[in-house]
């Protein structure tokens, strides 16, 4: 693990200094999402003061996780049954030939 840097990030007019051993880059572009996330919310709620957009910028943030959480969650189920229907062929086709076993499911 490499020692942590500081990086400093400018996000809604305000610089950051940022202590992680992520990538200075990687940190760069987190700190670039969050500004466009905090412009995007003073646009919606210009009156709003700095904390009250970064709650609304953590909940629409949070919200694309989750919602992102699920779609995964929705394509490994389907991935597992894609996977268990390839398994039930191959099984049938093993189950044709003469002296073949099967495979066994974990």
């Amino acid at each position: 693990m490499s020692e942590p840097q500081v990086i400093t990030v400018e996000i809604a007019g305000q610089r950051y200094p940022i202590r992680s051993t992520l990538d200075a880059h990687y940190v760069t572009e987190l700190a670039a999402y969050v500004d466009r996330k905090m412009r995007l919310a003073s646009d919606v709620a210009p009156s709003s003061d700095v904390v009250g957009l970064a709650i609304l910028v953590a909940l629409n943030v949070v919200d694309e996780l989750f919602r992102t959480q699920k779609q995964q969650s929705a394509v490994d189920g389907h991935l597992n049954d894609r996977a268990l229907q390839l398994e039930r062929i191959v099984d049938d086709a093993l189950g044709q030939i003469p002296g073949a076993t099967a495979i066994a499911a974990p």
